[in-house]
């Protein structure tokens, strides 16, 4: 096939037949020649409000000669499609002792599904619920504000993403990527996911993914088993033998993948009680910040807002100040600011959209980063002390019943001003100065941050934008320290993997970080 780059379409003539007329202008052949035409990425160029399009790499078979083509069209745009594919490990021989993954997060579910293609029957451990049943727990949740420890936006099957805008997109560069995106729309997600520049899978498909892969792996003969939560690890001659499974039950294994997510604290507490090697990682907190998506549809794409092609319309943004670094994270359009709490007796928020992402408000986090010599407490968990200090904050603060603190940016820049947008947390806010609650060093940088960010994007300029606090668990503080064999330097057979490692930053690099944790096991066994 030849891989035809860079195809701009007007935004409002998008569509299938445009884009093949364009590719076969583009490769100076009559339409019907195409015979197949594959997308291999999109995005959206609104650099020109006035000139929104779309741009295309596709992938077209021709009738006739593809080598005749190429030479007619030489160039940097048009060029023989060749890609590096990944290939899985497969058909191996079983191994003598099966491998036990503790987390059935991103992590955990790519590396149990590479394990269970190679043959190795993996024994997964999920300390939550199955995908259902933590969907129910989380919605009682949010009507009643009455928290299950044990199943909640954190915990149970899917991991944190879960309950998010199921955003796959990611900095890193591997191979392995495509093969993630494969495999989400493989198992439920839109096609679209495959070849989007931003993609999105949405947390209604999300469940329907997860639940698929889980399927897969069992077919394979893997084992995944919910509510049982690994609790310690059986050591002998530094090496790992087993695992202990809710402070009782001993299972045996010479390798246990920790793909434990970024707020298992009370794991990190006994591996680090273990002499596990541990440090304080960098990490971000701050507040979740609501807009219209209309406002924000409008001021991104101008007289082109709605069109289908489009979509809900996003944003990426960061500033300096002289208080520290600001930036929005894990942006959300047509979303939900949802109670994302684990532990009793502290709030915490995040954002989430559906696939259809319809909801009437933009929501992201807007976080200020921060590292150890910030941290107000020592040692490897020393973040970890600081997110209860300040979510045990924000619950006292709002009410002791889940409800969450909530203020106007006009309100916290001391401009007194109504909201704009009427905020989507439940089980619901209270009006409250969020300096109260927040630690100074990010009250004092969000307040030098937000004009910043309204002279980068004028939305930012509304101060009836309401925001919502805390936001504590944008990724790990912790990193578990691990050699060039991704197992622990002191602990052999612990493979520490994924975000709540401190080895990824999302969905995708988590996936990702557990296949090539999956391989290292292969490979070492």
């Amino acid at each position: 096939m030849i891989r035809v780059r860079d195809i701009a379409l007007p935004a409002r003539e998008d569509g299938a037949e445009a884009l093949k007329r364009a590719a076969a202008r583009r490769l100076g052949v009559p339409a019907g020649e195409l015979t197949e035409l594959k997308i291999r990425r999109r995005s959206v160029d609104a650099r020109k409000k006035s000139d929104v399009r779309v741009i295309y790499t596709v992938d077209a078979a021709l009738a006739g000669s593809e080598e005749a083509a190429l030479r007619r069209c030489h160039g940097d745009r048009v060029s023989e499609a060749a890609d590096e594919v990944y290939a899985p490990p497969t058909g191996g021989e079983r191994l003598e002792k099966r491998p036990v993954i503790a987390g059935f997060g991103p992590a955990g579910m790519f590396a149990g599904l590479v394990l269970a293609m190679a043959g190795a029957r993996p024994l997964i451990l999920e300390r939550g619920r199955d995908v259902e049943t933590r969907g129910r727990d989380v919605e009682r949740f949010w009507q009643t504000g009455v928290l299950d420890p044990a199943s909640n936006v954190q915990f149970g099957e899917g991991g944190a993403g879960a309950f998010s805008d199921g955003k796959l997109n990611t900095g890193i560069k591997n191979p392995r990527i495509q093969w993630v995106l494969d495999r989400f729309v493989e198992f439920g997600a839109r096609e679209d996911v495959a070849y989007e520049a931003r993609p999105h899978v949405g947390t209604d498909r999300l469940k329907i993914v997860v639940k698929n892969l889980r399927e897969r792996i069992l077919a394979l003969g893997g084992q995944v088993r919910f509510e049982s939560a690994v609790t310690g690890i059986v050591t002998d001659g530094g090496r790992v033998a087993g695992a202990v499974v809710n402070g009782a039950e001993e299972i045996k294994c010479g390798a246990l993948i920790l793909a434990a997510g970024h707020s298992a604290r009370d794991t990190f507490a006994w591996l680090d009680a273990l002499g596990v090697p541990m440090e304080p990682k960098p990490f971000a907190m701050g507040v979740r910040i609501e807009h219209r998506q209309s406002e924000l549809d409008r001021c991104q794409y101008g007289g082109f807002a709605g069109l289908r092609a489009l979509g809900a319309a996003d944003y990426r943004l960061a500033v300096h100040t002289p208080r520290g670094s600001a930036y929005t994270f894990c942006m959300c359009p047509g979303g939900y600011v949802v109670a994302a709490a684990s532990e009793a007796g502290g709030v915490c928020t995040n954002g989430m959209s559906y696939s259809g992402r319809s909801g009437e408000n933009a929501n992201s986090a807007l976080l200020v980063g921060l590292d150890a010599s910030n941290f107000p407490y020592p040692g490897a968990l020393g973040g970890v002390a600081w997110q209860r200090e300040l979510e045990k904050r924000a619950f006292e603060a709002a009410g002791g019943d889940y409800a969450a603190p909530a203020q106007t940016v006009g309100d916290f820049l001391g401009k007194k001003t109504p909201a704009s947008v009427a905020p989507t947390y439940r089980p619901g806010v209270r009006e409250l100065d969020l300096h109260g609650v927040l630690p100074g060093r990010i009250a004092e940088t969000l307040e030098l941050a937000l004009p910043e960010l309204g002279r980068k994007l004028p939305l930012f300029q509304d101060m009836g934008a309401v925001m919502t606090g805390p936001e504590t668990r944008s990724s790990s503080p912790v990193r578990i320290l691990r050699d060039a064999s991704r197992q622990s330097p002191l602990l052999r057979g612990l493979y520490p993997c994924g975000e709540g490692a401190g080895y990824a930053g999302g969905i995708t690099s988590a996936a990702v970080d557990g296949i090539m944790t999956a391989e290292a096991v292969l490979g070492a066994h």
